[in-house]
């Protein structure tokens, strides 16, 4: 063992951290992570240019369904989420067989889950993007690159399940390795996908012309690509949780009772969450095609600002998991004020530097002069969000650690649904794009500040498994 490896050991036995200690396991865990992060998001950007270059109505209909597949994507999280904090808190607990067993039981169910999804979005695939106000030009071509995206769904959950489970046994390398390689792979399987042979430099570059169609296969085979590595890591070389002959799964109904218990609220908050995505995108369709594109870039590149948050909570999830499992309370909470304040900290820079290069970061995704204007504008407008949604962002992963994934879905749907959505609603008919997008930086302030006082209060760190 090495680094944060050792430091995870001492915590599970017993030991005491320095305050140094602390922050260094706190560093060691999420700085993979967030390398992780951001490299995807550097390679959304990459990607998110290639589909600008073909033009507005092509952005405006994969922009049309991004809030759809987040939804989805949600809720093939959630499906394993339960799952993932278990094995945390076993190997907290010292017990890496009964970790194996939910190991096992996890990637069966997960995988059962996401062939209901993608058969469901399959079927419904050309109805979605007329539901959320597509015109004849851009519903077409948002219902070919959804109909891939849905059909790749398995893959992405297996992807989604083996990292999670690695990330909980305490490796946080692997699954930023498979986050980096996916998004290098997306980047070159788009390059082939989307645009015909042409002659760069005089060099002939082969391709498939395919357009949107091509960025959605070009994703999907990059998520098969690093859902085959996770899994043969997980089941074959995890020193903790690889296969072992003879152990065969037990309590199954119990486990999956368990895992439930902690992932449905996370479900529900998914569909929830992702349902008002889905009316905010039906809020900026009428605006127009520059606003639902200028949306779509700003949303590319917001990302850049609060991914680093989300590594910050990988490291969150599985830091406060062992330390739950090992039954350290009073280290728990301590644990969770520290990176709280340390994804505040890391997103008030983010936000400072979104605000001043905001011109910049649309101008790389859109050539077009109207795209970046507004782009540029609602940018600027969230950055003053930033060190807010940084503290709900790691506050929920320190609240799932302890399998606390309730309190988070209460907060999230209040702050959405009491704030953004009406406010949203309100603004857009006097505003445009510019009101929708005060009202996200008005609920997120707000979202920040229901899970800092639930932070601060007491007995989040004995839930009952």
């Amino acid at each position: 063992m090495r680094g944060h490896e050792n430091l995870l050991g001492k915590m599970r036995a017993g030991g005491t951290l320095t305050n140094r200690e602390e922050i260094l396991l706190i560093a060691q865990l999420a700085l993979p992570a967030i390398v992780a992060q951001l490299s995807s998001i550097i390679m959304q950007y990459i990607d998110a240019s290639m589909v600008g270059r073909l033009g507005a109505v092509d952005s405006a209909a994969i922009g049309l369904v991004a809030s759809t597949t987040w939804l989805i994507g949600g809720m093939c999280t959630a499906a394993c989420i339960g799952f993932s904090v278990l094995i945390a808190h076993r190997i907290g607990a010292g017990e890496d067989e009964e970790a194996r067993n939910v190991v096992k039981i996890g990637l069966i169910v997960a995988l059962l889950i996401s062939f209901v999804i993608s058969g469901f979005c399959v079927i419904f695939s050309g109805q979605i993007p007329v539901w959320l106000g597509g015109n004849s030009k851009i519903a077409p071509r948002a219902a070919q690159y959804f109909r891939i995206y849905a059909a790749a769904l398995p893959a992405m959950q297996m992807m989604y399940s083996a990292s999670g489970m690695v990330q909980a046994s305490g490796n946080m390398r692997l699954p930023s390795f498979l986050g980096i390689l996916e998004c290098v792979l997306d980047v070159i399987f788009n390059m082939i996908m989307i645009f015909p042979t042409r002659q760069v430099n005089g060099i002939t570059i082969f391709g498939f012309g395919m357009t949107v169609r091509g960025a959605a296969l070009g994703t999907a085979l990059a998520e098969a690509v690093a859902a085959v590595l996770g899994l043969a890591y997980l089941l074959k070389k995890s020193p903790s949780l690889h296969l072992r002959a003879g152990e065969k799964m037990h309590e199954i109904k119990l486990t999956i009772k368990k895992a439930f218990r902690i992932a449905i609220p996370s479900a529900i908050e998914s569909l929830i969450m992702g349902g008002a995505q889905v009316v905010q995108t039906t809020i900026v369709a009428p605006l127009g095609t520059v606003s639902i594109a200028a949306n779509s870039f700003a949303v590319t590149a917001e990302s850049l600002c609060y991914m680093p948050g989300y590594g910050i909570q990988s490291a969150a999830v599985t830091l406060i998991g062992q330390c739950y499992g090992a039954k350290r309370h009073e280290l728990t909470r301590k644990l969770g004020w520290l990176t709280t304040i340390s994804g505040i900290v890391v997103m008030t820079a983010a936000g400072i530097l979104m605000y001043i290069f905001a011109p910049q970061m649309i101008g790389i995704l859109s050539p077009d002069p109207e795209i970046r204007r507004l782009g540029t504008t609602v940018l600027r407008i969230e950055a003053f969000a930033e060190p807010m949604f940084g503290a709900s962002i790691v506050a929920s992963g320190v609240f799932r650690g302890t399998g606390d994934t309730l309190s988070s879905m209460i907060r999230n749907i209040i702050s959405m649904w009491g704030v953004r959505i009406p406010m949203a609603a309100f603004l857009s008919t006097r505003l445009g794009l510019r009101g929708v997008w005060i009202a996200m930086c008005t609920e997120l302030m707000v979202r920040g500040i229901l899970f800092l006082t639930h932070l601060a209060g007491h007995h989040w760190d004995r839930v009952k498994e």
